[in-house]
């Protein structure tokens, strides 16, 4: 059976271009377009969709807060189309904030050499997402349904796997009527290693905006290690992550400069487009910024940036590959891993795409597999912060 996808734009160009797309991929199919985001939102209570493709300008209703009523009602993958501009990386950081998994930019010359490879990209993107439609659930309330019996799923299941846990207070805080709590399985408790660290490294790529803000909002200010991101992204969309980041984080969060130099406490975003490395010694360590390379597939790449940091730390590195498409990082990972380095990767059901961490998992180079609601807490009783 083809997945069904709902197309919302304001623009009958576009709406027939995109499902033109779709409509060529034989595991796809449109079932129906939208023109504005309330009706977006009708089509996807009545039609079931099991993606939506949505514009964030619209009229009547606009795609973020269109985004939020979906993701309140009838949880869809959702992926957005965004203009590659500041205005549009903020109005796309706040579609995902509301709970949308994915982007793509409108203009497709932006994110291909050619015709055939936008095709093939949106196409993959809508077939990735599609495979969280499972995972969805409902945001849960105080008059909720019951935990069953056997439960053994995470107790704090939200919207989606992958909703910013500032919109939607974990289950804890949230009163719940349960009939037996018996086979309910408890979080296993997690033991530091004993090993000592100088650098954290962490690379993701599609669903990595909200893994990444997840994570860094719950480490302190005091945190004792450098920190450095490398988040697949266009450059027009890094510094408004950055900026984003720091107002919600008790670290600082800044888009990297060549010539930083890495300090304690401070996480170091690779700007788009450009590829991001480590140079000197711990202690006195400093970023390079360089040219992305006409022939990388990424800029920036977690490859490239994992690679010299194995070169500058060693095995005092802490590192972690998230939710992403492809197999970036994997060959950095090894590289950290031959130098005595931790790698850690996010388990499947947590991904928005199971690609990046997959990559490392099979390989043999990750030593735990953790769900994203977990990786902060193990990152503080692995630093001996918890």
């Amino acid at each position: 059976m083809a997945i069904k996808v709902l197309v919302v734009d304001d623009s009958s160009f576009f709406r027939r271009r995109v499902s033109e797309i779709i409509n060529a991929e034989s595991r796809l199919e449109v079932i129906d377009v939208a023109v504005n985001g309330r009706e977006a939102v009708t089509k996807a209570k009545m039609l079931k969709p099991d993606v939506i493709t949505m514009d964030i300008e619209m009229p009547v209703l606009d795609g973020i807060s269109a985004v939020r009523e979906i993701m309140a009602s009838i949880p869809t993958p959702i992926l957005m189309f965004s203009s590659l501009t500041h205005d549009g990386a903020k109005a796309t950081l706040d579609a995902l904030d509301a709970g949308a998994l994915d982007f793509l930019p409108k203009k497709f010359e932006d994110i291909a050499r050619n015709r055939e490879e936008a095709v093939q990209l949106l196409q993959q993107r809508v077939l990735e997402i599609a495979r969280k439609k499972a995972f969805m659930r409902r945001p849960l309330t105080q008059t909720s349904s019951h935990l069953s019996s056997s439960t053994t799923a995470p107790l704090n299941r939200v919207a989606a796997p992958v909703a910013f846990e500032r919109n939607s207070a974990s289950l804890a805080e949230r009163p719940q009527k349960t009939v037996n709590t018996r086979h309910v399985v408890a979080p296993r408790s997690f033991r530091s290693s004993g090993k000592t660290y100088q650098l954290t490294a962490i690379g993701t790529s599609t669903g990595g905006p909200v893994a990444l803000q997840k994570i860094l909002t719950a480490l302190p200010a005091r945190y004792p290690h450098p920190i450095v991101l490398v988040q697949h992204m266009p450059a027009t969309f890094t510094a408004a992550f950055a900026s984003r980041l720091n107002s919600l984080c008790k670290i600082e969060v800044r888009e990297a400069q060549d010539g930083d130099v890495l300090r304690p406490g401070v996480a170091f975003l690779a700007p788009g487009g450009k590829q991001m490395m480590l140079e000197g010694r711990p202690g006195s360590a400093r970023l390079r910024i360089l040219d992305g390379g006409d022939r990388m597939n990424y800029k920036p790449c977690v490859d490239v940036t994992f690679g010299s940091a194995a070169k500058v730390y060693g095995d005092k590195v802490l590192s972690m590959i998230l939710t992403g498409m492809g197999a970036d990082g994997r060959e950095g990972a090894r590289m950290l891993k031959n130098a005595g380095a931790t790698i850690w990767a996010q388990d499947e059901e947590s991904c928005v795409v199971y690609g990046m961490p997959q990559a490392v998992a099979k390989a043999g180079i990750s030593s735990e597999d953790l769900p994203l609601e977990r990786i902060a807490e193990r990152i503080l009783v692995e630093v001996g912060l918890a």
